[in-house]
Formats: C-alpha cells, sequence, structure tokens
C-alpha cells in the first residue's frame, strides 16, 4: 500500500512539473504492476529460511569491481543542478529548438527517446526482454497433461464473492484496451509512447486474470503468443535499424526510410514505438502468468500431499465402521497442518 501511495504521489509530482510522459510510466509501473508482482513474489517464499548457505564469493567480488567502476566513472561528471553543465549549454537547446524542424514531433520526449536517443533506448528494450528470460528461466512451469481446476462449489462460491468486480472490470477493460491503443499512437502528438500504451495493456490483462482466475486468462490469452510477441517487438525496433543502414544512412536514421526525410522520421518513430510496445507489455504479462502460475502450482502440490496422506486414514475409517459421518470427515482435515517447507504433521 506505502509502495502504491508513494508511485502516485510521485506521478502527481511529474504531472505538476509537466512531465507528463513520466507520470504514465509511474501511475502504470511504480502505482500498479510493480506492487502486484512483489506481492505474488512475497506469497512465493516460505516463513523460514533454507538452512543451506552458499557463499558466492566470487559474485561479490564482480558485483564489488563493477560498483567501484561504475562509481569512478562518475568522478568526471557535472555536479547535479550545475547550470554550466553541457546538457544545458548546448544539449537541451538543440532539442528544444531543433526537434521540430529535424523530426517533426510536436513531443519533444518523444523525438528525444526514439530518434535522436533511439539507440539507447533499443538497449533498454534488450534489458526489459532479457529481464523477461530470466523470469521464464527460473520459473517456467513445465507442461501440464491435465490442467489442475477448482471443484464447482468452490468456483460457484469464488464468482458470487467477486461478482461486483466482475461485472465493473468486464465495462472497463475494453475502454482500458482502448486507451493503450490511444497512447501508443498519440504518443507523436501528446504524452505517451510505447513503454506507457505497454504497461497499461498489461495491467488490463493482468485484472482479469486476477478477476477470472488464471486458467480462464491462459484460455483467452496464450502465454506462447506473448513470448512471440515479446521477440517480434525487439526484432522490430533493430530491424528499422538494419533497413536504414540497407538505404545508405547511419542506424536508426530515420531520414532515409523515405523521401521525405519529415516522413521517414515519422515512419520509423511510429514502427519503433510498436515494437516497444509489443516487447513490454508481453514481458509484464509473461512475468506475471509466471508468478502467479507457479504460486498455484505450490498450491497445488501442497493440497495434493494433504490429499494423498488423508485417504488412506479415511479408507482404514471406512473399513472400521459402516457409517462416517461428516463431522469425523471434518475432523480428519483439520488435524494435518501443512508447513510451509512442505513437511506434514
Amino acid at each position: 500500500m506505502l509502495t502504491g501511495i508513494y508511485g502516485l504521489l510521485s506521478a502527481s509530482f511529474f504531472v505538476v512539473l509537466d512531465a507528463v510522459d513520466v507520470a504514465f510510466t509511474e501511475a502504470s509501473v511504480g502505482a500498479g504492476i510493480s506492487g502486484l508482482l512483489m506481492l505474488a513474489a512475497i506469497s512465493m517464499t516460505g516463513r523460514t529460511e533454507s538452512p543451506k548457505r552458499h557463499k558466492p564469493l566470487l559474485a561479490l567480488f564482480v558485483v564489488l569491481i563493477t560498483g567501484g567502476m561504475l562509481i569512478y566513472g562518475t568522478m568526471d561528471m557535472p555536479y547535479f543542478g550545475s547550470f554550466d553543465a553541457p546538457i544545458h549549454q548546448h544539449v537541451a537547446p538543440r532539442y528544444i529548438n531543433d526537434s521540430m524542424q529535424e523530426v517533426g514531433v510536436p513531443n519533444i520526449v518523444t523525438s528525444v527517446l526514439a530518434s535522436y536517443r533511439a539507440f539507447d533506448t533499443l538497449g533498454e528494450v534488450a534489458v526489459i526482454f532479457t529481464a523477461g528470460i530470466g523470469v521464464l528461466s527460473l520459473l517456467a512451469l513445465p507442461q501440464r497433461r491435465k490442467s489442475y481446476r477448482l471443484d464447482e462449489p468452490k468456483k460457484e462460491q469464488m464468482y458470487q464473492q467477486h461478482i461486483v468486480l466482475r461485472v465493473i472490470s468486464k465495462a472497463l477493460i475494453p475502454f482500458i484496451l482502448l486507451f493503450a491503443l490511444y497512447v501508443q499512437f498519440h504518443g507523436d502528438f501528446g504524452p505517451g509512447g510505447g513503454f506507457q500504451a505497454g504497461v497499461i495493456f498489461a495491467a488490463a490483462i493482468i485484472l482479469y486474470a486476477m478477476l477470472f482466475g488464471l486458467d480462464n486468462a491462459k484460455r483467452v490469452f496464450s502465454l506462447s503468443l506473448f513470448q512471440l510477441l515479446a521477440a517480434i517487438g525487439l526484432l522490430l525496433y533493430a530491424s528499422v535499424g538494419v533497413v536504414s543502414l540497407f538505404n545508405g544512412g547511419n542506424f536508426l536514421d530515420y531520414n532515409v526510410l523515405a523521401d521525405d526525410p519529415i516522413a521517414g522520421q515519422h515512419l520509423g518513430i511510429l514502427l519503433i514505438e510498436l515494437g516497444v510496445g509489443c516487447t513490454v507489455a508481453s514481458v509484464m504479462i509473461i512475468i506475471f502468468f509466471n508468478f502467479a502460475g507457479r504460486r498455484e502450482a505450490q498450491q497445488h502440490s501442497t493440497k495434493q500431499n494433504c490429499h494423498e496422506l488423508i485417504s488412506p486414514e479415511l479408507n482404514r475409517n471406512v473399513l472400521n465402521s459402516t457409517e462416517l459421518n461428516s463431522t469425523e470427515l471434518n475432523s480428519a482435515e483439520l488435524s494435518i497442518t501443512v508447513l510451509n517447507n512442505g513437511e506434514v504433521k
């Protein structure tokens, strides 16, 4: 709750400072998805620490060396807020005064991120894609022959508990997706772009998965399709740079994509922003689905262990007695306590 409140307050500060693009990202990531992922990660951890501890001294040494090099690299940087810093002398004035003539995009933030610093933004998209690959490597679930589902009484009870949220979400999710598309394709003229639109699109699908269940969400939205879209988005971004090279320009130089340099800038920005949106949305959905799927798998294995231990005892009771009422069944189930580390008493 505190991280969500902090994210909303930070987004409000960015709006006051006219940094609406950053406010979009902070509101959707800082106040929304990051808190959900943190809760999902906490729900997967046990209450006790594993007794086995390894000491990765080599990893610690690499981290210390890398951190020292990064700190040493900042020694020559100007002081924070210094008026005579190079960015305030010629970089920022160039963006403000010449971006409209050179790029033709009213939103200066989009022209900087998607054109002037397009190679840096490509690295950011590659980092997001790498994060998704890392989550898949660590938390990917094996293929299941038979999907475990809730029994009908529990499912019906869950539907009755969340009936108001389900009805409201059915009305809101289409508008959330439509707003994400607006942010995606209107980022040239107003606040927005691929990063913001991707997170908003992913938030709508995550909301659907939370209210209607992970199994229903996987039947509606294919996880394999999102994995493919995550790679396609990064490839689309890089392909625009390769096409620029083949047309005689520099890497990610959109001026050579059309006869009119301004039209080439618009085409290149539109394509790379589409790639950014596909990768960001897909990676966010992949991370949430894997966290939630791993949590359900742990709960399912725990329940299965309980039933395997309960069933022999119940079978003996049935053999010894011709009648077994519901009270004895409930007491047999309540007598079993499942610990977080998998042991059963």
